[in-house]
């Protein structure tokens, strides 16, 4: 496991790098990847350090390896260019969102996964797109911290237009605003977001954080892409 710095989405097969000290469930993911020709499990062991030195786009690790868990670690190997998916039994809420904060891409829950529920996850990691899993969904609902900014309704209404491909002066026409009126709402979005101590310069940043918060579900932004103006989308 390369401490490698993301260049962009992985194009080709995702190579994955499992820490899981258990060995059923090492055979089990095993035999998951074994017929899918877009992932592929390139290392496996029972610590995060017997798979250090494997490049691999996408490392899958269990929070508890031989009786210690290693939340503390995610950060670390996240600051390192990492993406992280935790996989884990260990499903509480707080759990869960100790982990997202510090830098996990997702978090799958060993009780609920399926074959294709996981290969999904990992595809959308790897490609850098935003990922909701059942765990994740129900920290975000039952969290209450500061670090979640409240957005209006109409702020929440243009970033979801904005989301879906539409340019501020589309969304202006939907909303039956004026465009500079959109500006203000996304830019107040990024503001109360930066306040919150989670900066979103960008637009796919503003994205992630807004779908990380359940503000917007991933298939409310893909849903009505189709329908979207046919006019070049904003990037900022």
């Amino acid at each position: 496991m390369g401490q490698q710095h993301l260049a962009g989405p992985v194009t080709g097969p995702v190579t994955v790098a499992l820490v899981e000290d258990h060995q059923v469930v090492v055979d089990g993911v095993r035999s998951w990847f074994g017929t899918h020709s877009q992932v592929e499990l390139v290392a496996q062991g029972p610590t995060i350090e017997s798979v250090r030195g494997t490049p691999a786009d996408v490392l899958l690790l269990d929070l508890n390896l031989n009786g210690t868990m290693v939340i503390d670690r995610v950060a670390e190997l996240c600051a390192g260019g990492q993406r992280v998916i935790v996989f884990s039994e260990h499903e509480e809420p707080e759990t869960v969102r100790a982990v997202l904060d510090a830098g996990a891409s997702a978090f799958i829950g060993k009780g609920r996964a399926t074959r294709d529920s996981c290969l999904e996850t990992i595809l959308e990691v790897a490609a850098d797109r935003p990922s909701m899993t059942p765990p994740m969904a129900q920290a975000i609902a039952t969290d209450e911290g500061p670090h979640r900014p409240q957005l209006s309704d109409k702020e929440r209404a243009a970033l979801l237009f904005w989301f879906q491909s539409m340019s501020k002066a589309s969304v202006a026409a939907r909303m039956g605003i004026k465009e500079r009126t959109v500006r203000q709402y996304i830019d107040r979005a990024r503001v109360k977001y930066a306040a919150a101590g989670r900066p979103a310069p960008t637009k796919e940043k503003l994205l992630i954080c807004a779908i990380q918060d359940g503000l917007l579900q991933p298939d409310e932004v893909t849903v009505y892409t189709s329908l979207a103006a046919r006019t070049p989308p904003d990037r900022g």
